[in-house]
């Protein structure tokens, strides 16, 4: 069968990545800079990144054959991929519930946006940002409201010892510090 008449999916980024999928009944909670990060990618595809393939598909197509023009073949692939970004952070961006952690102002309990400084086993002392889902990034320290770990610290103050199961099993952590602050 020709491939112009195969139906790729149209499914979103989050059936290629089920980790970013929003619990049910949840709201997608966000920082001032995640929603910005993500408004500014879907304007640089929108304004830029696919007119430039349009453009490139365009002139490939007026050469001719089709089947073998390499141009052709990979600009529809990646405007297929463009597209499907675009509608991935089109529905984020419609849902997003954004939370600014400056607002919790001198708080010691935790919630979304608290940068929390934990005493683990071994007395190694971790930073982590309670961040959303679009802006987890382990390596920065800044962890998903939904992970384990930002679960059962929520609503947690300085000083409680909170235990939590983790893929190595149940662990018990202290929170020696709660802070408030912009997260970049």
């Amino acid at each position: 069968m020709n491939k112009a008449f195969v139906r790729e999916s149209d499914g979103d980024d989050e059936e290629l990545q089920p980790s970013l999928k929003i619990p049910a009944g949840a709201r997608n909670y966000i920082s001032p800079a995640g929603h910005a990060r993500l408004k500014s990618e879907l304007e640089h595809l929108v304004k830029r990144e696919r007119p430039h393939v349009v453009e490139v598909v365009a002139w490939a197509a007026s050469n001719g054959d089709r089947s073998e023009n390499g141009d052709y073949i990979y600009g529809k692939r990646r405007l297929r991929e463009i597209d499907r970004r675009i509608r991935f952070l089109t529905k984020r961006l419609d849902i997003a519930e954004i939370v600014d952690p400056l607002r919790q102002g001198d708080n010691d309990q935790v919630f979304f946006g608290a940068r929390v400084t934990l005493l683990e086993p071994g007395d190694v002392e971790n930073t982590y940002t309670i961040v959303g889902i679009d802006e987890a990034d382990a390596s920065c320290g800044r962890i998903s409201w939904i992970s384990p770990l930002a679960r059962a610290l929520i609503k947690a103050r300085e000083g409680d010892t909170v235990r939590f199961q983790s893929p190595l099993g149940i662990r018990e952590i202290e929170i020696l510090e709660v802070r408030y602050e912009s997260i970049d």
